[in-house]
């Protein structure tokens, strides 16, 4: 039975990280859906957030074969009870001032900003669950969504948790091969 997992990643921030990281997972024949990078508190770390479908089975090998290599410093499957997970849209909607009260309304709805108004457009940023970004897209798709663009899944542990671990490790033998 396929599930959607969200997979944390820590690697050290060299470059070719992130094509070996997706590399990974073509060669073994699975798709990501979404796929996040950014920096993290600690400077040479960087963050990786991955959401894939798959069996536990799947979810298993990519975790085992993530940690093989040398880049990555620890691997976490974010699972939602224990974790965040949000995303974010932005997404430009066609409006007139026939249209422009109703999509104002169901931008409230879903605790959504207006962040860019024109005569004949709105761009609007919806962030939570990606159960809630899907909700929000069909409700204003009547409208006419001219252009739309979404971050992917960005998550961290509830709770003092957290993967950074290893930083300190990555650090002291970045230290020891430079002297």
């Amino acid at each position: 039975m396929k599930k959607q997992f969200v997979i944390a990643i820590r690697v050290s921030n060299r470059f070719g990280v992130l094509t070996r990281v997706s590399a990974m997972f073509s060669r073994r024949g699975f798709n990501i859906d979404s796929l996040t990078v950014s920096p993290t508190e600690t400077d040479g770390v960087s963050r990786i957030t991955i959401t894939m479908q798959g069996d536990d089975y799947s979810r298993n090998q990519m975790i085992k074969q993530l940690s093989k290599l040398n880049e990555v410093l620890e691997i976490c499957e974010m699972k939602s009870e224990s974790s965040v997970i949000r995303e974010m849209a932005l997404v430009k909607i066609r409006c007139n001032s026939n249209t422009r009260q109703d999509i104002i309304t169901i931008a409230n709805v879903f605790r959504a900003n207006i962040v860019d108004y024109g005569i004949d457009s709105m761009i609007i940023i919806v962030t939570g669950e990606s159960s809630k970004l899907d909700a929000f897209i069909k409700l204003v798709k009547p409208f006419e969504i001219l252009e739309m663009c979404r971050t992917g899944a960005v998550s961290l542990e509830r709770g003092e948790a957290c993967l950074r671990d290893k930083d300190m490790e990555y650090i002291n033998s970045l230290k020891n091969n430079c002297e």
